[in-house]
């Protein structure tokens, strides 16, 4: 039998880039996309068609209806807008409080329960909007805290956090995601969540400054 893993699927380029490093070393794909309360859907639209092109085990789409309610940022918040890109140092409002502490305390339950051993998540301290739950420290602090707290980890040692993209530059990113035939004309980036991205907005201008490096044109359509 194939060895298991489960990604986070937000249906953008980093996480689909995720499935297609699982896939490429052989793991059998559980995508896990959260519908969080974000102010649109689109992203979790093309999640289910990521996963439908890797043909995965099973995808699961988990709706939470706690991270809207607490507010606080431009993504789940509807008194919020969603800002231009600043390039500044400051994190900005598109940060989602303790979003991926979440995420990866719920895929690490999904993990156990469908017996995986890798838990691939796409986050990457490098050409990004510098949110905390993005950095090596949290990722390593969490492996930690999964190993203690799970039955998997305590008693085999089994239960790992892979972030393949984690020191990758989002051109490093998307040249690796060619490499192994990632659908990144099925992906999503934009905040704003429109039929077309806005590419303005601070994942949109860290996806075309990627493609732009990598000598790439992005496949998604923008304004």
């Amino acid at each position: 039998m194939k060895k298991k893993a489960v990604i986070i699927l937000s249906g953008g380029l980093d996480s689909a880039t995720c499935m297609g490093v699982a896939q490429q070393v052989g793991y059998e794909l559980y995508p896990l996309t959260f519908d969080y309360g974000q102010k649109h859907q689109h992203e979790i639209v093309h999640a289910k068609r990521i996963a439908q092109h890797y043909q995965v085990a099973e995808h699961r789409v988990v709706k939470l209806d706690f991270l809207n309610q607490l507010g606080g940022s431009a993504l789940t918040d509807p008194s919020i807008e969603v800002p231009d890109y600043a390039g500044d140092d400051e994190v900005p409002v598109t940060y989602v409080p303790a979003r991926n502490l979440i995420f990866l305390s719920l895929a690490t339950a999904y993990a156990e329960t469908v017996g995986a051993e890798k838990i691939f998540i796409g986050v990457s301290s490098v050409d990004y909007s510098g949110y905390p739950d993005c950095r090596p420290e949290f990722i390593a602090s969490m492996s930690e805290t999964i190993r203690l707290a799970t039955k998997l980890g305590a008693e085999q040692g089994m239960l790992q956090i892979e972030a393949p993209l984690s020191h990758l530059s989002k051109e490093d990113t998307i040249r690796l995601g060619m490499e192994l035939a990632v659908p990144y004309e099925l992906t999503t980036s934009c905040y704003r969540g429109g039929d077309k991205a806005c590419g303005t907005c601070d994942s949109c201008e860290l996806r075309l400054k990627g493609f732009a490096e990598a000598g790439l044109v992005d496949p998604i359509p923008y304004v």
